[in-house]
């Protein structure tokens, strides 16, 4: 799993590439913090190049949403391919984040 992240305007990009399993979720978790610590108040997370997501991935995933939140911050979700998508779908996770089609999308809403 590779994680790059970017900062366009206000908003950092958080791309996924790989499988956001137990073994990697720990560092993708440690990058979205670091943009978190500097205060970044808007983030989308591209998981068109994300293959897999495991409950590990999904409680990044949760908490990264909740500390948002708190935050007073806005995070979405984007471009999940069909594997990613039925992960999220089936776990209800769909209804809990903010899921959009693409990339244009979640930065048009942020």
């Amino acid at each position: 799993m590779k994680v790059n992240a970017n900062k366009e305007n206000d908003v950092v990009i958080v791309k996924l590439l790989g499988n956001l399993d137990t073994s990697a979720a720990p560092e993708a978790e440690e990058r979205i913090n670091y943009w978190l610590e500097k205060n970044s108040k808007k983030i989308v997370i591209n998981l068109q190049e994300d293959k897999y997501v495991s409950s590990a991935g999904l409680r990044v995933f949760l908490a990264t949403s909740k500390k948002m939140t708190a935050a007073g911050g806005a995070v979405k979700f984007c471009s999940p391919n069909d594997v990613v998508k039925e992960i999220l779908d089936s776990s209800g996770f769909t209804t809990i984040l903010d899921v959009k089609e693409s990339l244009e999308e979640a930065m048009n809403e942020i």
